[in-house]
């Protein structure tokens, strides 16, 4: 099923309206020294985007998409095959033909990026990108040289599971399976490790993926494992956000009480750019405009997209996707929603424009926290 269309916040009386807000929030600056223009989208350009991409969510929702011709995941001609960064091979893709959820959501995504990453100062490659923000990238893409394949992990979307497959096809691990604390490090090959001709030669050649997730359900899964269960999270962040943001809180907090208005308030001060990697936009964690990604999957139908994914780089028969483990309770939509719906309406309105081009280019409605939906 797909998501319901955008619906947007209700501004607290007297408050600029959310839309407005959006369109006027830049989503970056112009660095000190060098003259260019900003490094991130600028604001018409992320206004076409939400724009685009909210006719895009009403299209599936009304069916009208239903009724259209699909691009395939690996357009047939070259000038496509161009931006995608590689010419397909025939039968390297394919969607099953009842699967029409998974083939419509890929389409919309493809044709946003596309749309998105075609206008003119958008980066191409990573060389395109400024220092801090390829430093990152590169960091955060794993190789598979046996099976040919990148995988841009995101914290909070599976990334662990997916690093223990990894694993598995490099021979590591005996299995998904496993019972190890995983070591996040260790018998990964990172893009970063390689030299520039390697790196170029892979973005080339082998196949790309990465898995996206609501970035507000992601958000709220890094604030309940990182400050309600990581010791080394409350120390490094929960102690300084209960200091700047709690009056009256004291010279030495535990920062193991941070609550979710005060974790948002601190995201709301923080350079997206120089986020923790836990709570960063995906977009500056892979860059998707600057690699060109063969497959957007998503954490809501996180097994079967992942088991796809297995299949289209030739995984041995035996490797599949772990399943969740049964003590396992990911942030549910009901959840969420009570968490958003006791912020302050103002609060996320500083928020939401840092994670924007997520909601956009991923294909995910901004929250319906209006009065009327808060209370029912």
């Amino acid at each position: 099923m797909f998501p319901r269309p955008l619906t947007p916040l209700a501004a607290p009386e007297g408050a600029e309206p959310l839309g407005r807000a959006l369109r006027r929030a830049p989503l970056g600056r112009a660095r000190p020294g060098l003259g260019g223009p900003p490094l991130l989208l600028p604001s018409m350009l992320m206004f076409a985007v939400i724009v685009a991409s909210s006719g895009l969510l009403l299209m599936i929702e009304r069916g009208i998409l239903a009724e259209m011709k699909p691009l395939p995941l690996h357009p047939p001609n070259r000038e496509d095959a161009v931006w995608r960064g590689t010419v397909p091979r025939p039968g390297r893709l394919s969607l099953d033909a009842g699967n029409s959820d998974l083939q419509v959501r890929q389409d919309v995504r493809n044709r946003t990026l596309r749309a998105v990453c075609g206008q003119p100062g958008m980066p191409r490659d990573p060389w395109d990108l400024p220092v801090g923000q390829r430093r990152t990238l590169l960091r955060h893409i794993l190789v598979s040289d046996r099976y040919r394949f990148l995988y841009c992990y995101v914290p909070k979307v599976a990334c662990s599971n997916w690093k223990r497959v990894l694993k598995v096809l490099a021979g590591v691990l005996d299995n998904v399976d496993v019972r190890l604390k995983m070591d996040h490090r260790s018998d990964l090959v990172f893009l970063a490790d390689l030299r520039p001709d390697e790196i170029r030669y892979r973005l080339q050649h082998y196949f790309k993926f990465l898995f996206v997730r609501d970035p507000l359900e992601r958000l709220l899964s890094a604030y309940r494992n990182k400050f309600g269960e990581i010791r080394e999270y409350q120390q490094r962040y929960g102690v300084e956000i209960v200091k700047r943001y709690r009056a009256g809180a004291g010279p030495s907090p535990a920062g193991d009480d941070v609550t979710f208005p005060e974790f948002l308030r601190y995201l709301a001060d923080e350079d997206p750019e120089r986020m923790n990697e836990h709570w960063m936009p995906v977009y500056h964690l892979c860059q998707p405009c600057a690699v060109r990604y063969d497959f957007v999957g998503s954490y809501e139908r996180l097994e079967a997209d992942a088991n796809q994914v297995l299949e289209w780089v030739r995984a041995p028969p035996h490797v599949r996707f772990p399943a969740r483990q049964a003590w396992y309770r990911p942030a549910s939509p009901e959840s969420l929603h009570y968490h958003l719906c006791s912020a302050p309406r103002a609060l996320l309105q500083d928020v939401l424009p840092k994670y924007i081009l997520d909601f956009s280019l991923f294909v995910y409605p901004l929250p319906n926290v209006t009065r009327e939906a808060c209370h029912q």
